[in-house]
Parts: structure tokens; sequence; C-alpha cells
């Protein structure tokens, strides 16, 4: 167990907690309201974290300020797409370093003991569990636990299923609906659809449009706890616990299907935590672990879906050629290809230094059978 150390009157110790990753703290000092944000930001770079005792509005402000210190090192755009895209992830690295330097203390059952904090205990049991005793983590992830616990209570409108899904902490939102209303609009296989998987399930949420869509037994599965948990949590709300059910952690279940749907994550970069891993896949694993292992779970005339956007190819990451080759080499052979335009907000910020990148964007479903 990794534990940080600082002096507040006496010696005091915690349990180092990170859900991206970010490394001990080796250095630890006692800041408040008295700290001015050139000094945390100078503080933070150098490798000092700063563990706040002072009024919590008040961290949120500082915070806000060491960000607008880091944004002035924001790159912009490269000679190339992939030079762009390497250099902006790699402030985004610079700056989950620097802003992570920012700690605040949970003490028993989660209690975050700062004037004008909120109530974070449900928020942390649900993203951390129960508590384990006083436990130290960066500002910047507990907002995001706050943030989370918000979307998880409110929901996600999902215009092809008629209703709200909600996503736990840690859980990938299909926020990008363009996705979703590809699986719900491409046209099933024609011997008709009595088993499906859904592969990565995440929320659940493709697997519950099937399963609207008339799928008589969905098994839904994914690599990660937390997303079995909400899969699970999403399919009781529908109300299609009958039709789906949530396993996991190998990606393929047992036996075969009419239909295995996969919507893996779109860039073959390496992760930086485990909060990436629904955009991030290093070397493409999930991708070719799905088309690998298709053949030999398709029952006859069965298809797989594989949902997919061309960013990858866009940033030179991959290239077409190489996607298709994946997809001859593993005995398949493609029977039909739906494209749909990206709708989300950063397709018109122009302020991105990838925006022209993005706005070109294009994500497909490709309907594969055995060749």
């Amino acid at each position: 167990m990794s534990t940080i150390h600082w002096i507040d009157a006496q010696p005091r110790s915690a349990r180092w907690h990170s859900e991206s990753g970010l490394p001990l703290p080796r250095r630890v000092v006692v800041a408040d309201d008295r700290m001015k944000a050139a000094v945390a930001y100078r503080l933070a770079c150098e490798g000092t974290a700063l563990l706040w005792r002072g009024d919590f509005q008040n961290a949120r402000q500082l915070l806000r300020a060491m960000d607008r210190r880091v944004g002035r090192t924001t790159p912009g755009a490269a000679g190339t797409p992939t030079e762009t895209f390497r250099l902006y992830r790699r402030f985004r690295a610079h700056r989950a370093r620097v802003l992570g330097k920012l700690l605040v203390l949970l003490e028993e059952e989660h209690v975050l003991d700062l004037r004008r904090a909120p109530d974070v205990r449900l928020a942390c049991t649900e993203a951390y569990g129960p508590s384990g005793g006083p436990m130290a983590v960066a500002l910047t992830e507990l907002l995001g636990v706050i943030s989370a616990r918000q979307w998880r209570e409110k929901g996600v409108y999902v215009p092809a299923l008629g209703a709200r899904v909600h996503p736990h902490y840690g859980v990938f939102a299909p926020t990008r609906g363009e996705y979703v209303d590809l699986v719900a609009l491409a046209p099933l296989p024609g011997g008709g659809v009595r088993t499906a998987f859904d592969l990565g399930t995440g929320t659940g949420v493709l697997a519950a449009v099937l399963a609207r869509r008339g799928v008589g037994q969905v098994v839904a599965t994914d690599v990660s706890a937390r997303a079995r948990e909400c899969a699970r949590d999403n399919v009781r709300r529908l109300g299609v616990e009958r039709a789906v059910r949530v396993t996991g952690p190998a990606l393929y279940p047992e036996g075969r299907a009419d239909l295995v749907v996969c919507n893996p994550p779109w860039l073959p970069a390496r992760p930086a935590s485990d909060l990436d891993l629904g955009v991030y896949d290093a070397g493409g694993g999930m991708l070719h672990g799905f088309l690998d292992g298709l053949a030999g779970r398709l029952e006859p005339g069965g298809e797989g879906w594989l949902v997919l956007s061309d960013l990858a190819e866009r940033l030179g990451l991959r290239s077409r050629e190489e996607l298709t080759a994946a997809v001859e080499g593993a005995g398949l052979r493609v029977v039909d290809r739906l494209d749909t335009r990206p709708r989300h907000p950063r397709v018109r910020d122009t302020d991105d230094p990838l925006h022209a990148v993005r706005a070109a964007e294009v994500t497909s479903l490709w309907r594969l059978a055995v060749a």
C-alpha cells in the first residue's frame, strides 16, 4: 500500500490513491487559503504535492488559477496530425501531473473535512467502495468523482432507447450517440437473430438496444468489474433483464451467436490509466481479439458488427489497409458498411488543435461475415 506523509502540527500519514495512475508524491506540504496561485504552480511543477486544509471553494479557485497557467503552454497544430496528437497527449499528461499535485484528504467514511465542502460520502463510496481509513486523492480526481455521481443520478438520454442510461464512475458514458444509432438502425441478419453477443458492453447501452430490437438473448461482456455492475444496473432500469445477461471478464462468452457486436476503443495508443480504456487500446488488442475470434463464434449466416471511427486513420495511428488486412486475415469478408458523421461539440471547437481531423471524422458500422 502506498502512503503519503506530511506534518500538520504533528506527523501524519494516509493511504495514497490515484485512479489515473499519478505517482506517489514524494514531498507533501500543507496548503491553505493563504497559498498564492503562482507559488502553488511553481511547487507543483517542481513535484511537490499540496495537501489542502483550507476552504473547499477556495481550493477549486486555486485549481482553476493553476490550470490557466498550465494552459499557457498548450501546443498548437504541428506539421502532421500524428505529431499534433502526440504533442497534445504529452501536454494533457503534463497538465494532469501538475494539477494532480493539489490534494485533499478523505477521512474515515470518506468524509471531506473542509470548510464549505460538499458531502462526498455517497459519491466516494460508489467510486471507491467502503472506506478503508484516511485516503489522499487529487482534487481533480475528487471533482471527477462528484461529477460522475451527478451523471449517474441524472443519466444520459439515448434517443434510440427513448430512455436514459446511467453511467457509473469509470465507465465510458454514451454521450456520442452516433454509434448507438448505427446499431439501432443497421439491418439485422436475414435469418433472424435469436442470440447476440455485445463485447465490451460498458454501460450496457448496445445490449439494451439489441434487446429492444427483439433479440431473444443478449450476452454482454466486459473486462471491467465496474462496467459489469453498471451494465446490470442499466439493464434492470430499462426492464430488459430477462433478455440480457452480463458476464466477464473474458472478451467472448461461451458458445456461438447469430450476431456479435463490438465497439472497441477507437485509438490504438497506450492508455495512461484504467480511465482511458474506453478510448485507448494499445496495439488495438481488443479490435484484433474481436476479429480473430469472430469466425469461430458465429452461427451459420451470422454477422459481426464492428463499430469503429476512422479517427485513428486520420491521425496516422492505423491505416485503412491495416484494418482491411486484419479483417481478411481473420477469415472474414465485408457484407456492407454504414457510415455517419459525428455530432458532438468538439466537432465545432475551432480552438482544438485537432479540429480539422475531428470535423472530418466518420464513424462506421462494418457488417462482417465468414469468408
